[in-house]
């Protein structure tokens, strides 16, 4: 889950530095892309904590019943 996570993160991060590169070039305007930089924040602040959340939990056995 957190391998997923962590692809996920990467992703969310190249698009905000794509955004980045569209509103340098002013290919878009700037204030056009500000919804999805806001958007695409948020999913890598939610990504970010849940790999926090489950890398600090300990590992659990499905087959355990303890």
């Amino acid at each position: 889950m957190v391998s997923r996570l962590s692809i996920t993160e990467e992703e969310a991060d190249e698009a905000l530095y794509w955004l980045e590169l569209l509103a340098q070039s002013n290919t878009i305007a700037s204030p056009r892309l500000e919804p999805l930089r806001k958007e695409i924040g948020e999913i890598v602040a939610m990504t970010v904590t849940s790999i926090k959340t489950l890398r600090s939990r300990p590992i659990q056995n499905p087959k355990s019943k303890i």
